[in-house]
């Protein structure tokens, strides 16, 4: 699993910490991020997107008057590893360049990093056990990837930290739980030859609860 920073390509200290579950990166700014969110406020503004590789280089071009390299490397790092970019990156937004526009998708690489790192800080601050929410969402990330179960499970795995790996290993099992479940409701729903109000009385559930997993079994299908 290759560990880099989005903007620079270099090795991302974030990554290493969501692995390691070593300290909490510390709080810093940059006078130049200041100057980076006027230039480019969609980007570095108060919603920061994902950043497409290579921007360190498109930045350096476009605005060469005004930065210096190593500057520029050092406020990157900062805003990359901030909370506020990881959670962008979390939520799978797309990688957007100078102008905005969406380029690419994050690696599920990023994603699953971003999760583990966010959701670790989060944690450190909260009394609620967060757990089942970084499950879900890890699960969440898993079906958006369009990779098989243990392909995501292979390019996710950890040679370090085995909590990390029982989380994800338990996500990505409560999923599949979920998901036979979904599949067998959806099977019944189709023999019963009942709306999907009818159907949701005889089990026994709200039809919004009812009508969110048939079409989370119809999804899931339409995936196969």
């Amino acid at each position: 699993m290759t560990n880099e920073t989005p903007a620079t390509g270099q090795t991302s200290q974030t990554s290493q910490t969501a692995q390691t579950g070593g300290k909490t990166a510390a709080r810093r700014t940059h006078p130049l991020l200041a100057r980076l969110a006027q230039w480019h406020p969609g980007l570095f503004g108060q919603t920061p997107q994902p950043l497409k590789r290579g921007i360190y280089d498109d930045l350096l071009a476009l605005h060469a008057a005004e930065l210096k390299a190593e500057e520029l490397g050092q406020a990157l790092a900062i805003h990359t590893r901030s909370t506020r970019y990881l959670s962008a990156v979390a939520q799978g937004l797309p990688r957007r360049d100078l102008q905005g526009q969406a380029v690419e998708a994050p690696a599920p690489e990023h994603i699953y990093q971003a999760l583990l790192e966010v959701f670790r800080r989060r944690q450190q601050r909260s009394a609620e056990d967060l757990g089942p929410k970084l499950r879900r969402r890890i699960a969440q990330a898993w079906q958006a990837s369009g990779l098989t179960r243990d392909d995501y499970a292979q390019a996710m795995h950890s040679k370090k930290n085995e909590q990390a790996n029982a989380v994800l290993q338990a996500a990505l099992e409560e999923a599949a739980a979920q998901m036979a479940k979904d599949e067998a409701l959806l099977r019944a729903f189709e023999a019963s030859a009942q709306s999907e109000t009818d159907f949701a009385q005889m089990y026994g559930l709200h039809p919004r609860e009812a009508a969110r997993a048939l079409a989370r079994a119809r999804q899931q299908r339409s995936r196969v």
